[in-house]
């Protein structure tokens, strides 16, 4: 099965040359592009995409705007910011609207490819670059605490989508605890308390457990900084899937 993309940039020599390799690997399908964040919002609409290539600067509806609206009105669908664009503001606000990876324009055609169908899966892409600049949002905090060991165990747990419940029985303590474990991470990092019972990789999306499972070999600091960073920012707008309604 192929992987739907809709290219999404102002410039056409751009399209142009993206449509031209990518279409050179049979697991992608270019299904249209657009002219900016208007555009491909209604084109999305009309052609569901699995992936968007989103370029930030554009007129009539920029790139971080149609992020974040497309993250409300089609949130199966992943989103890459492409751009030329590096500084902490864009890469931040591209992230926090819903955005699955953050790209540089000059990423080699094979890497790109790679992480297009990386998105597809929900697993996160970041240019090294743009990385850097995220971890910098949480490395210095106003409240220096980090996680105690017992809740970054916690955290780990909820990656892995166990419920309060389960977590409590995996390491022998009382649910309440668990729940205050769960309180305290939320606070630090700025988070509302999750829909009751849902796991927490419901809240926040696949991305960030991709995300957890990938930092927990880590040391603890930069686990903490990262999951912070993902915490922080991932999926901020994004509604809780039907089988946990409201």
């Amino acid at each position: 099965m192929t992987i739907r993309i809709l290219l999404v940039d102002d410039h056409s020599v751009v399209r142009q040359g993206l449509r031209m390799f990518l279409s050179l690997d049979p697991e992608l399908e270019i299904v249209g592009d657009a002219v900016n964040g208007a555009d491909a919002v209604h084109k999305a609409h009309t052609l569901q995409p699995d992936v968007i290539l989103m370029d930030l600067l554009m007129p009539v509806m920029d790139g971080v705007s149609a992020i974040g609206v497309l993250r409300q009105e089609l949130p199966d669908i992943e989103i890459i910011a492409l751009t030329s664009v590096l500084d902490d503001s864009h890469v931040f606000n591209a992230m926090r609207a819903g955005a699955t990876g953050y790209l540089l324009k000059d990423t080699e055609a094979d890497e790109l490819c790679r992480a297009i169908k990386a998105a597809a899966a929900g697993q996160i892409q970041l240019a090294p670059q743009a990385a850097t600049r995220l971890l910098r949002e949480v490395a210095a905090p106003e409240s220096p605490e980090t996680l105690t060991t017992r809740e970054t165990d916690v955290l780990r747990l909820l990656a892995q989508g166990l419920s309060n419940k389960e977590i409590a029985r995996e390491l022998v303590i009382g649910e309440k605890t668990v729940k205050t474990h769960v309180s305290h991470i939320l606070g630090q990092t700025g988070r509302r308390q999750p829909h009751p019972g849902c796991p927490l990789r419901h809240e926040f999306g696949p991305g960030l457990v991709f995300a957890m499972r990938r930092s927990c070999g880590h040391g603890s600091r930069e686990t903490q900084i990262f999951l912070s960073v993902f915490l922080s920012i991932r999926v901020h707008n994004s509604p809780l899937p039907k089988e946990y309604p409201t």
